[in-house]
């Protein structure tokens, strides 16, 4: 793999920060257009979610939480981006905030580790793996 062209850069820096916050604003179709069509997520606090179904399932549960009253944000940082022809690697850490009732609160640090695919000319998550550096449960 080879380091990204400014504009690759640019746009696979755009799909981590589009992804978080569709989820952090409850919008479902957001988080699933971040995604091919047999994209995958594996996170040890939600599960592994495998194409568009599953990550709709996986995002409106999150939507959820926002419509009860939980504010998510998820800060993502310090990127390191490879990639190949129309393929590529993207990493980034992650801080993952949870506010509830006034209470804003970590509920952890960690990382995303991804697969991209160039599909039609834009950069998308064939497969998202989280590690976080603690378990929690989501509010």
């Amino acid at each position: 793999m080879a380091k990204a062209s400014i504009e690759d850069r640019l746009a696979i820096e755009d799909l981590f920060v589009r992804y978080a916050a569709a989820l952090d604003e409850g919008d479902v179709e957001g988080v699933v257009g971040c995604f091919t069509e047999d994209g995958w997520l594996d996170s040890p606090i939600v599960g592994r979610h495998q194409g568009k179904a599953s990550l709709r399932e996986f995002a409106e549960r999150i939507a959820e939480s926002k419509r009860r009253g939980a504010q998510f944000r998820h800060a993502v940082s310090n990127f390191r981006i490879d990639i190949s022809g129309d393929r590529g690697r993207g990493r980034c850490y992650l801080l993952d905030f949870a506010t509830v009732a006034g209470k804003c609160e970590l509920l952890s640090s960690g990382e995303y580790d991804c697969e991209l695919e160039k599909v039609d000319g834009e950069w998308l998550f064939a497969s998202r793996i989280v590690r976080m550096d603690r378990s929690f449960s989501i509010p």
